[in-house]
């Protein structure tokens, strides 16, 4: 096995990986988070909290090595733009997406002093949560997120190192992501609800795709030759 396809099948699997992090983070807090009374139940679930933050970790790092493995090969076609890659998938994703855990378990000793709290009056308490929750569900991460996948597919695209189809598949369907981020940015629609749900899955489904892809055919050989002529 060659060093590309043993790459294409790495990122297959981080994407995968990353994937399955970030929808078991959901899993765990979603209900938790988005309950009305999220600082009672975040008391009552603290090590759901602590595994969603984990997992939220894992997924920020492990989707932060694609662009380090994808570099070597992409910047062959166009180097400025996988610096940019690297810089907005590797770099400013991973910082972004260690925001909303660590809003989290700042939570958790919150939750704890408003469950022991005597004082009728709780609404600090409330107004503090409500601050935090709401640093975690900004949509920086959607942006930086959109704009380096764009850079990724229009790579994909130029390079032909996977079908066209696919990486047009996934120029429109970032778009529709970056839409509903913006949709939340001006409160036309909440995280996770039934629209940004719709308006994201087929970013979801492109990528599983991919994965899938990546891992079974791996990179288009002529285009991986075609990369190798234009480096001497």
């Amino acid at each position: 096995m060659n060093s590309n396809k043993k790459t294409a099948i790495i990122v297959g699997v981080l994407f995968i990986l990353g994937t399955v992090a970030g929808i078991l983070s959901v899993v765990f807090t979603g209900s938790i988070l988005n309950a009305p009374d999220y600082l009672m139940k975040i008391s009552a679930n603290e090590n759901k909290i602590i595994i969603g933050a984990l997992l939220v970790l894992v997924m920020s790092f492990v989707l932060a090595m694609v662009p380090v493995m994808m570099f070597p090969i992409l910047k062959k076609y166009n180097e400025a733009l996988a610096i940019g890659y690297v810089v907005f998938r590797g770099a400013l994703e991973t910082i972004t997406g260690i925001i909303a855990p660590i809003s989290w378990l700042l939570l958790l000793p919150l939750s704890q002093e408003y469950v022991k709290a005597v004082s009728p009056d709780t609404s600090y308490f409330q107004t503090f949560g409500t601050l935090l929750q709401r640093v975690a569900q900004l949509p920086i991460g959607v942006f930086v997120f959109g704009l380096g996948a764009l850079i990724f597919y229009y790579l994909l695209y130029q390079s032909k190192l996977i079908p066209r189809w696919l990486s047009v598949w996934g120029i429109f369907a970032i778009i529709l992501n970056l839409i509903a981020g913006f949709l939340i940015l001006f409160g036309a629609q909440s995280n996770f609800s039934a629209s940004d749900l719709v308006m994201n899955f087929p970013i979801f489904l492109q990528e599983m795709v991919m994965a899938v892809w990546l891992i079974v055919k791996g990179f288009n050989p002529s285009a991986i030759a075609s990369g190798s002529v234009k480096q001497i």
